[in-house]
């Protein structure tokens, strides 16, 4: 019977697939808005060089190690760690599933805003940004509970509805999709920033490097 339900198991329909769906489980909202100005604050490129560093001594490590063992035992976190090991470590598995389900009830709410954005920009949202007043239209959404809970419960039921359908019908398919769609639009968002007044000094707060930053 295990035998059967590990050959029934769905593999990957190509690598192309694999390498866009987990770029998109490293790439965040954060990286987009939160990083430049965590960067600018501590360093610019120091900060860069420091992260780029820890990425590859770490973040490659781990990644590398979770790569092996879920290729080797063909199963979900907790299987895995039982299979190849046993004793505590599956334990090991069981925090990743906690800290992913924290991870969820925290992009839950943000895929709502997400969503909510989307819509309203086709209704107003630029003329108010453009007018300075962004901010209180995010103040008015967020104030109201059941328009959150509304947004968040449509996000989750589009996440749940993709992962429903398994992975190379669901999540490989959306992310050859999705994300070449993200790297668009990060370049159009890119080239039109740098188009912007004062886009020079921008650029300098982020990447100029400053080993001085008490921070680092």
């Amino acid at each position: 019977m295990a035998n059967q339900v590990e050959q029934q198991r769905e593999q990957w329909g190509s690598k192309i697939g694999f390498i866009l769906a987990a770029a998109g489980s490293a790439v965040g909202l954060g990286n987009i808005w939160k990083f430049p100005y965590v960067t600018g604050t501590n360093g610019g490129g120091a900060f860069v060089v420091i992260y780029v560093a820890m990425v590859a001594c770490i973040g490659f490590s781990v990644m590398l190690a979770e790569l092996v063992i879920g290729r080797n035992a063909q199963l979900n976190a907790v299987g895995s760690f039982k299979k190849i090991k046993g004793g505590a470590w599956p334990a090991v598995g069981w925090l990743g599933l906690a800290c992913g389900a924290l991870i969820l009830s925290y992009y839950g709410v943000v895929g709502g805003w997400t969503i909510k954005y989307i819509l309203h920009s086709f209704t107003g949202l630029m003329e108010l940004a453009a007018a300075g007043q962004a901010g209180d239209a995010f103040g008015g959404f967020i104030s109201n509970p059941i328009m959150v809970i509304l947004y968040q419960a449509l996000f989750m039921f589009i996440t749940i509805w993709v992962v429903y359908r398994g992975v190379g019908e669901g999540i490989e398919r959306y992310c050859k999709v999705l994300m070449p769609g993200l790297f668009i639009l990060l370049i159009v968002l890119i080239g039109r920033s740098v188009t912007l007044e004062g886009a020079g000094e921008g650029i300098s707060f982020y990447l100029k490097p400053d080993f001085s930053k008490g921070h680092l």
